[in-house]
């Protein structure tokens, strides 16, 4: 394995990464920035510096697609399960007076940003500056994902998984990361125990129970210097994915749509489940629902879209946010709805418009011959 580059090594490197377009230039409220949008040079992707503060990025985790083979195949000492959230990834900072959250490509989200006071206590970048929190926010009013947590209902929620120290590879140990969330009230990702590698059993348990539940999976954090990590997800978790998305079929590889059919049937087969006609009739209606969907939608407003909904404190945040996903977005287009004051806040509504099947129905709808 790469030794991890210090903060001078990724300081560095910004030059030539600048150059060579593998780190952008940004700017947020008086704060100019870059990230790296590749890991390069083993500086991984979403790794941002403020002037002389590094804020590494969020290392890759790896996911098993067999329970009980990939923890005894990868995992020497007890670990903690922690619970997988459906949500986006974000690490949060003090940077001058200014807490932003980043994006796990290391942008400042706009969003996020707006709505920290909202969603975590913030006396922790009073008295710890360094310290890093490392979060997954999810919730049906979010402006990046199309499906949520089955106990977010509505809005959106932050839960809290790791601590990072500002210019430092790697996380707090475990114990010490339990310590400052008890210490500064922030809330945490659902803790469901601590495991030996033998109880698969117990394990199983706790998973076919979040299965059940519609909730996404389990991360392994070990309990040794190494602090090695693994993710595993539950077999409705793939369910609800592709029936988050596929009305927007054509517009995702298809590698997305096998990965999860393969994940599905791995975890049926291991977990001994009957494919029960209510499964099928389950996955077949993710499919069929979304394209069902999705030529309503057609025949109704001649393209295929999905509706987005955010609440922000400050207007300009909002501005910004939707500045930043029309100018990121190249596979599909992005149109503002509205934004309006409603409750206390900035409601921005914008939908996202799905140009692959979005053309292909007009021409199907119209009548086009295929040979196939």
């Amino acid at each position: 394995m790469s030794q991890s580059p210090t903060a001078a090594d990724i300081l560095a490197h910004i030059p030539e990464a600048k150059r060579k377009k593998k780190a952008l230039a940004k700017r947020f409220q008086g704060l100019d920035y870059c990230h790296y949008v590749d890991d390069w040079k083993h500086i991984p992707r979403g790794t941002a510096v403020f002037g002389e503060t590094v804020i590494d990025g969020y290392p890759h985790i790896g996911r098993v697609f067999a329970l009980e083979a990939g923890l005894k195949a990868h995992f020497k000492r007890p670990f903690w399960a922690e619970e997988k959230i459906n949500g986006y990834n974000v690490r949060i900072a003090r940077i001058g007076d200014q807490v932003v959250a980043l994006t796990r490509g290391g942008f400042v989200c706009p969003f996020t940003t707006d709505r920290l006071g909202d969603l975590m206590p913030l006396d922790i970048f009073q008295a710890e500056p360094d310290k890093v929190v490392c979060a997954e926010v999810a919730g049906p009013d979010n402006p990046y994902l199309e499906s949520t947590p089955p106990f977010v209902a509505e809005d959106v929620q932050l839960f809290v998984f790791d601590l990072m120290t500002r210019g430092k590879a790697g996380f707090l140990p475990y114990r010490e990361k339990q310590a400052y969330l008890d210490r500064y009230g922030l809330p945490p990702a659902p803790r469901h125990g601590y495991f030996q590698i033998d109880e698969i059993e117990q394990i199983s348990a706790v998973i076919l129970r979040l299965h059940e539940e519609w909730r996404e999976g389990l991360v392994f954090k070990e309990d040794s210097p190494r602090d090695h990590r693994a993710k595993y997800v539950t077999g409705n978790s793939n369910i609800d994915d592709i029936q988050a998305t596929s009305d927007n079929l054509l517009d995702l590889p298809p590698h997305y749509f096998t990965n999860r059919l393969l994940r599905l049937g791995l975890f049926i087969e291991e977990h001994d489940l009957p494919p029960t006609p209510e499964l099928k009739q389950a996955l077949g209606g993710a499919f069929l629902d979304g394209l069902g969907a999705a030529m309503t939608r057609y025949r109704r407003t001649h393209h295929v879209s999905k509706h987005f909904r955010c609440r922000f404190r400050n207007k300009e945040n909002a501005e910004m946010l939707f500045k930043h996903l029309h100018r990121a977005s190249r596979s599909v287009q992005i149109i503002r709805r509205d934004l309006r004051r409603e409750d206390g806040y900035w409601l921005l509504e914008f939908e996202r418009v799905y140009p692959a099947l979005t053309g292909m129905l007009g021409d199907l709808l119209a009548g086009k011959m295929v040979f196939d």
